[in-house]
């Protein structure tokens, strides 16, 4: 089986008080369809930076990202748009909802964008899905945290991405609503047999995962069951 996503001694290095440092140091990975993957460590270990790397939103100082049969590394930026808008839905920690758009339209966006047919009536369907029915025309100012997180989740899935990333997804949620979004983001995942592939500190979510990827100063430590 082909992995959705692989990394081959990836390697990202800047320069902090004059010295190269390396935030992701000969990092090798390979995540498969249909897997559940967490990437934990402390705070400043790479995970972050490694998943925008996996993701091509950043580029590598050195190694290759395979997305979905694709080398990110010899692709512009135009065409690991095109890998990213095909493939790869994603969740933040800080929503990155559009504000001057309603919950129906941010979902609506990627498929609009994709010049998908019946946008609205996927979008709505997936809100409903996320139990947002009764606030499809909602500005992001006017739902709770935890309705802002589901609409970035249902506009993560609206266009059934292979590959679902998301970048501690319960950061900015108080403990019973991050509880209510994880649960979600598995049933989801079940649902449409996307691979998941998350940065969290939560080990309740890690321990949820088919496997482990623990960071240490921008390396691989460990990989294992959760």
């Amino acid at each position: 089986m082909r992995p959705i996503v692989e990394a081959i001694g990836l390697v990202k290095q800047v320069v902090s008080d004059g010295r190269d440092l390396n935030i992701v140091d000969n990092i090798s990975l390979r995540v498969f369809p249909g897997e559940s993957v967490a990437i934990v460590g402390v705070s400043g270990s790479g995970k972050s930076t490694l998943l925008g790397l996996l993701a091509g939103l950043d580029t590598p100082s050195a190694g290759e990202v395979l997305l979905d049969g694709e080398n990110l590394t010899a692709l512009d930026e135009d065409g690991r748009s095109a890998v990213r808008a095909r493939a790869v839905g994603f969740v933040f920690q800080s929503f990155q909802l559009l504000p001057a758009l309603t919950a129906l339209e941010n979902v609506m966006l990627p498929l609009e964008l994709a010049g998908a047919r019946e946008a609205h009536r996927a979008a709505a369907a997936l809100l409903d899905r996320v139990g947002l029915a009764d606030r499809l025309n909602h500005y992001p100012k006017q739902l709770s945290g935890g309705e802002q997180q589901r609409v970035a989740i249902a506009r993560a899935f609206v266009t059934r991405p292979k590959l679902l990333l998301a970048d501690e997804p319960t950061g900015n949620l108080d403990a019973a609503t991050g509880s209510r979004i994880v649960e979600l983001m598995f049933e989801l995942n079940r649902e449409q047999g996307a691979t998941l592939l998350l940065v969290t500190h939560d080990e309740s979510i890690s321990s949820r995962c088919h496997r482990t990827l623990r960071l240490a100063a921008g390396r691989l430590l460990a990989e294992a069951p959760a």
